[in-house]
C-alpha cells in the first residue's frame, strides 16, 4: 500500500522519492567505431512538481577539465515524468484544450489500480535535449528503483545518429545512482554513462 504525502497529488506518490535537486559526479565510457569517449563529469538533476500529476525534470552536465581550464558543457535535457494511465475527458489536452469534464481528485486507491503484477507502476518519461533530440521512455518505477527504455526517439535531419537508450535510477544509501545505456553513432546498445548524486 502506498504511503501518500499530504502535499502531493496521488499520482505522484510512487515518484515522490525523486523530488529534489541532486548533484554529483559520474563517468562516461562509450566506444563507437574507432572513437572512444571517456571522462569524468559533474551532473545536476532536478525533479519538481507544480501541483499537477507529473514531475518536472531538468538535468545538466559538464565534462571535467584539467586544473585551470573551463569545463565543457554537455547536452542538457528537460522533460516530464508521470505514471502511465489512460487519458480521460477530465484531463486537459491535447495542446491547450481544457478538460471536457470536471474530475474528482484522484486517490491512493485510484493509483493502486495502476500497479503492475511485478508490484511496480508503469511510467512515461518524455525528454527534450538541447541538441534537438526528443525521447519517449516507457518503463516502471518499483519502490526506489526506475527502469525505462526508449519507445521513440525523434531527431532533426542534421542530428547525430541516436537509435535507442535505456536508463536505470535507484536510491541507495540516500544517494541517487543512475546508469544510461545508448545505441548511437553506429554502435550497438552499450553502457554510456553512470553517476552517483547526493540531494542538495
Amino acid at each position: 500500500m502506498l504511503e501518500l504525502p499530504t502535499d502531493l497529488p496521488a499520482d505522484l506518490a510512487p515518484l515522490s522519492w525523486l523530488i529534489g535537486v541532486w548533484e554529483g559526479t559520474g563517468v562516461i565510457e562509450y566506444t563507437a567505431g574507432d572513437q572512444r569517449f571517456e571522462g569524468e563529469f559533474t551532473h545536476r538533476v532536478s525533479f519538481s512538481h507544480d501541483g499537477t500529476g507529473h514531475l518536472n525534470y531538468s538535468a545538466t552536465g559538464w565534462l571535467a577539465a584539467p586544473d585551470g581550464q573551463e569545463s565543457t558543457p554537455l547536452v542538457s535535457e528537460t522533460g516530464y515524468w508521470r505514471l502511465s494511465r489512460p487519458a480521460t475527458a477530465a484531463d486537459a489536452g491535447p495542446a491547450l484544450l481544457p478538460p471536457a469534464e470536471q474530475q474528482a481528485a484522484r486517490t491512493v486507491d485510484d493509483v493502486e489500480q495502476l500497479r503492475a503484477a511485478s508490484g511496480g507502476f508503469p511510467i512515461e518519461v518524455s525528454l527534450a535535449h538541447s541538441d534537438g533530440v526528443l525521447e519517449l521512455y516507457l518503463g516502471e518505477i518499483n519502490g526506489p528503483r526506475v527502469d525505462i527504455a526508449t519507445d521513440a526517439i525523434v531527431r532533426g535531419a542534421g542530428g547525430k545518429d541516436y537509435g535507442a537508450a535505456s536508463r536505470m535510477y535507484g536510491l541507495v544509501d540516500g544517494h541517487l545512482l543512475w546508469a544510461w545505456d545508448i545505441a548511437a553513432l553506429g554502435a550497438d546498445m552499450a553502457s554510456h554513462a553512470s553517476a552517483r548524486l547526493a540531494k542538495v
